[in-house]
């Protein structure tokens, strides 16, 4: 995964400006707050922290779910840690066969219904697009990261990662529309209450409806 640094406004600030009651007093935390451009919340950023140097991290190893329901991938955007399992129930009448092209992970889950594919295992930290080759408009995005300290930022564009403790902390941020790679800055965690980041990415146009006039 390319990661550049750029520009992200950071502020200590009081947990319950950005997501009020969900900590516990003293927890160590990083409180994001992620907008576009133009001031707009963005919903479905991944945000990651990494400890800085070569500190050890645990392999929680999560598994996590995508279901196919309604002709679409539920939910679009997932994230993991390397080396956890995702399966991909099809709660649909009619059969998908799903695939991914990526290069952190290459797959291809021929038709079928129900709970019967087998669980994927996803080894390698990247971007992972999912499609189905019967229905095209079928798409999801796999955030594979290398730390178990993550999150996804909600619709208001904020989003809280636990840590276990203070130190400094690199914290990466991805939305599978924005321009350029994973945005990365150097934060220092406070042990008590949250150190909130407030984060600007820049999107990419719009794709133009194909069906408009």
């Amino acid at each position: 995964m390319n990661t550049f640094f750029c520009p992200i406004t950071l502020a200590v600030l009081s947990l319950a400006a950005l997501s009020p009651g969900s900590a516990a007093a003293g927890a160590a935390a990083i409180a994001v707050q992620v907008n576009d451009s133009s001031g707009k919340p963005l919903a479905d950023v991944v945000v990651s922290a990494a400890p800085d140097g070569n500190a050890a991290v645990p392999h929680t190893m999560k598994a996590a779910e995508i279901e196919q329901r309604g002709l679409k991938f539920l939910p679009l955007v997932s994230v993991i840690q390397t080396g956890s399992k995702i399966s991909f129930p099809n709660f649909d009448k009619v059969k998908h066969h799903i695939y991914s092209f990526s290069p952190a992970k290459k797959f291809d889950q021929k038709l079928y219904s129900g709970v019967a594919a087998a669980p994927q295992v996803f080894d390698k930290a990247g971007t992972v697009v999912l499609g189905c080759n019967i229905h095209d408009g079928m798409v999801a995005y796999i955030k594979v990261v290398d730390t178990p300290f993550f999150a996804k930022t909600d619709a208001a564009g904020v989003a809280r990662i636990d840590l276990p403790a203070a130190g400094k902390y690199t914290l990466s941020s991805w939305h599978f529309n924005m321009a350029g790679g994973a945005a990365g800055q150097s934060v220092a965690v406070k042990g008590e209450g949250a150190t909130a980041a407030s984060v600007t990415l820049a999107m990419k146009a719009p794709a133009a409806d194909a069906s408009a006039p």
